[in-house]
This record gives C-alpha cells, structure tokens and sequence, in this order.
C-alpha cells in the first residue's frame, strides 16, 4: 500500500521524478562527454579519426542491439530490480574506462557502458507509469530535460575541466556521480509494481502488429534524427550564413524547456494528437524560418525548432505508457521504438552532408529536414487506431 503525505501524494513522488531524471542526465553525460575529448584521446591512444569514430559507435551499437532486451526485463522484474542492476554496473563501465590502457580495452569499456545504459529510455517511463498517472506528459518531460542537460554538461563543461586535468581524471570524474546515485537507487526508490508473468516476447510481437506503434516509431525516427541533424549541423549552417555560431545555444535550450512545458500543456488539454499536429506545424515553420528570417526571427527559429521536435518525443514517450492495451508492456514497447527509432540519427545527418556536398548549399537539407517533420508529425497524428 503507498503511503500518502497531506496532499494526498505518494510521498515518494518528488524523490522517484528527481531519480528520473538524475538517471537520464547520468546517461547523456557519459555518451556524449567523449566528444571534447576528440585529440587528446587520440594523441596519447595513437588513434586514427576512423578509430575515433568506432569507439563512439560502439556504445551507439549496443544502445540499439540491447533496448529491447532490457525493455522486456524491465517489464517482467519491473524498473526497480531492473535499475538495481543496471546502475551499479553502468558506474563500474564508467570507472573502468578511465582506467583503458589500451585502445581495446577502451573499446570494450565504451560497449559495456552502451549496454547498461540502453536499459535507461524503456525503464524511465515505468517510473512516470507508476509514480505519476494523471501528469504523464509532464512527469516524461522532467527526464527529457534530464537528458538536454546532461548533454549541455558533457559538451559545455568538459572543455573547462580539459584545461585542467587529463581526460582520464576527467572520466573518473563523471563516474561519481553513476556511482553516487547507484547507492541512492538502492537505499531510497521504492515501488508498489510488480513485473508481468506474461510472455512478454509474445506480447511485444502482438504489439508489432498495432498500427499505432507504427506511427509511434517514425515519430521517434523523425525527432531523433532531425534534431541530431540540426544539433550537428547548425553552427556549420550559422557559419555559412556568416551568424555568430554561438547562437546555436539557443537549440539545445529548447531542448531543456520542451519536455515539462509541453508535458504540462498535453496534459492540460489532454489531446495529445492534436499537440502533436501543433508541434510539428510549428516545426517545419521554424526550420525553414532558419532558412529565411532575418537573423533576430532566426534566434526565435532555432529556440522553437529544438522546442517543438523534443515537445513531439515527450508526448511520443508519453503515449505507449498510457495506451490501453499496450501499457502492461510499456518498457518493451518503448524499447523497440527507441532501438529501431536510431535509424533517424544514423540516416539524417548523413542525408544533410550530403546535400550541402551536391547542392553547395543548405537551404535545400534545411528544407529536406523540414519536410520530413512536418510530414510525419502532421500525417502520422491523423492516423487511426
């Protein structure tokens, strides 16, 4: 039985969102803290660029390979069990890591830390599912902002601290905070929930068949993939528009206020299709607004671009948690659609190079990314159970 304070709420409910979304900063800042890191790391390694870009991979590649494994755990031991595994081990991958001797060995470390770190985006809407019903879009957006700062930490702060220590102390160092709220996880987080006894390999397969889940995936798809694009490309975009790229800033802080703002409102209105519909609306507007606004329309631009595309996955992250028939699969569920949703980051970036190689210029990959939200945003919230 949950025991209730004044209000009437679990009294757990501010230290379970605050887990939530502690466990998503934790996991963007040791994925993306590796990037500052690019020449010193190949310096002492003696590393090639082409080496570089495996060991970055490769925690991608067990992100993608382990999701839906550890979105079906999660489900059948529930996310308490689940993350009193996972956390523990996470910490001790980030340790080992600044501690490589060698460029296998690193390799190994960076595959491990992708492989506990994939049971993170299925478990963390099992933590709203339960601690959070009636406010899911908002309880979502708290751990989305978790993973807009912990990106902002790993690549804002990691080139002050590179100035004063090696980039092994500065691994070490990201690795305290894994360990510290490893302990915290098993000394506090509680839940009431217990984890299914059906054959949940059956159910994902059910699940496959539903349309819905479908549309969810290129919702995923299309907001990975084109914000990894603008996230990539837009200070090369400010560059040859000749803006202060510094600007570019102005993305990833619509990153951080797009889960809680939008998860509020949806919630509010309660017609989650229609936000959706809005959102991406406003997204193909405000990328092809990068394109042709005066520069102080464009600030407005790239603020409401990294907005309404991270506003889109919160409410996608939202929608299979509340789903009638799949909710008791949740965790698998959006395992699959967070496994196979990469195929956006790995394609759109790509596609936007390429269109600046064959056309000289941005406008059309600009306009290649606006498209494909507006499309799939638009057209797949109209779809029908």
């Amino acid at each position: 039985m949950k025991v209730f304070n004044p209000k009437g709420k679990p009294l757990y409910y501010s230290i379970m969102l605050s887990f939530s979304f502690g466990i998503a900063f934790i996991m963007h800042l040791l994925l993306f803290c590796t990037a500052p890191m690019v020449t010193p790391m190949m310096e002492e390694m003696d590393l090639s660029h082409g080496d570089f870009g495996v060991l970055y991979s490769s925690a991608m590649l067990s992100l993608i390979l382990f999701r839906i494994p550890w979105g079906l755990l999660g489900d059948r031991i529930g996310y308490l069990n689940t993350f009193r595994i996972v956390l523990p081990l996470s910490a001790a991958s980030a340790v080992l890591r600044a501690f490589s001797h060698n460029y296998l060995t690193l390799l190994l470390c960076q595959f491990s830390l992708g492989l506990t770190l994939a049971a993170m985006l299925p478990c963390l809407p099992l933590i709203a599912k339960e601690w959070s019903p009636g406010t899911l879009g908002f309880s979502t957006g708290i751990y989305i902002s978790g993973f807009a700062a912990g990106n902002a930490t790993a690549l804002g702060i990691t080139p002050y601290l590179l100035e004063a220590m090696g980039w092994r102390q500065v691994l070490l160092l990201y690795s305290g905070p894994a360990l510290i709220i490893s302990i915290l996880w098993w000394s506090l987080a509680r839940s009431h929930t217990r984890g299914t006894t059906e054959s949940l390999l059956k159910n994902l397969m059910e699940s496959m068949r539903e349309k819905i889940v479908w549309v969810w995936l290129f919702f995923i798809m299309a907001s990975m993939g084109s914000y990894d694009s603008l996230a990539t490309w837009i200070p090369k975009v400010l560059e040859m528009k000749e803006v202060n790229k510094p600007i570019a800033v102005l993305l990833p802080l619509g990153f951080f206020l797009a889960g809680p703002v939008t998860g509020f409102v949806s919630d509010r209105f309660h017609d989650r299709k229609t936000t959706v519909a809005i959102l991406g609306a406003v997204a193909s507007a405000s990328i092809l607004g990068i394109n042709y606004a005066p520069t102080p329309l464009m600030l407005l631009c790239l603020f409401l671009s990294g907005f309404s595309i991270i506003g889109v996955l919160t409410i996608t992250l939202t929608l299979p948690v509340e789903h009638e028939r799949l909710s008791q699969s949740a965790g698998s569920v959006v395992g699959l659609i967070s496994s196979l949703g990469n195929i956006g980051p790995l394609l759109m970036p790509f596609t936007f190079g390429l269109l600046i190689d064959v056309t000289g210029t941005f406008r059309v990959s600009l306009i290649f990314v606006a498209v494909v939200v507006g499309v799939i945003f638009i057209v797949g919230s109209r779809v029908q159970e």
